[in-house]
């Protein structure tokens, strides 16, 4: 991946973590304030804010980390994409089933995916995007 490709990776995941916040993030201005409450080194302008929202730089390690903390998402996350292991998801999750092959499908699987295929194309469609926001908060959320 080029650099440019890593930095709007980091601005859409960061966009990302922002929506989940609690405190409403819709500025360049209001992250750089937040950050700057939290961050205990040099502050950010909000120039540097609009620059990593946009994807044309990203902030360094020290800045991840405190990003990582305020959001409470880890930092590995924020900065490479890559969800840390957790202990207690791995013991949860076993082996993906072959989704070609319907007998390794549980009798709720089968039954979730008959009553899918039943509804409308627009709600299927609202259904994928809430099971891939629930398996992305799964990757990115701390435990």
């Amino acid at each position: 991946m080029s650099t440019q490709d890593e930095k709007i990776a980091f601005a859409e995941r960061l966009k990302q973590a922002l929506k989940r916040s609690r405190k409403k993030i819709e500025t360049a201005a209001d992250l750089a304030l937040q950050f700057n409450l939290r961050h205990p080194n040099e502050p950010i302008t909000p120039q540097a804010a609009q620059k990593w929202l946009a994807g044309k730089s990203r902030p360094t390690v020290d800045k991840i980390a405190t990003l990582a903390d305020w959001l409470n998402i880890s930092a590995q996350w924020l900065r490479f994409g890559i969800g840390e292991a957790r202990p207690q998801a791995t013991r949860l999750v076993s082996k993906e089933p072959e989704l070609n092959d319907s007998a390794t499908l549980s009798d709720d699987e089968r039954q979730l995916i008959q009553k899918m295929r039943l509804l409308t194309e627009h709600r299927r469609y609202l259904i994928t995007q809430l099971v891939q926001e629930l398996a992305l908060e799964q990757e990115m959320w701390h435990s």
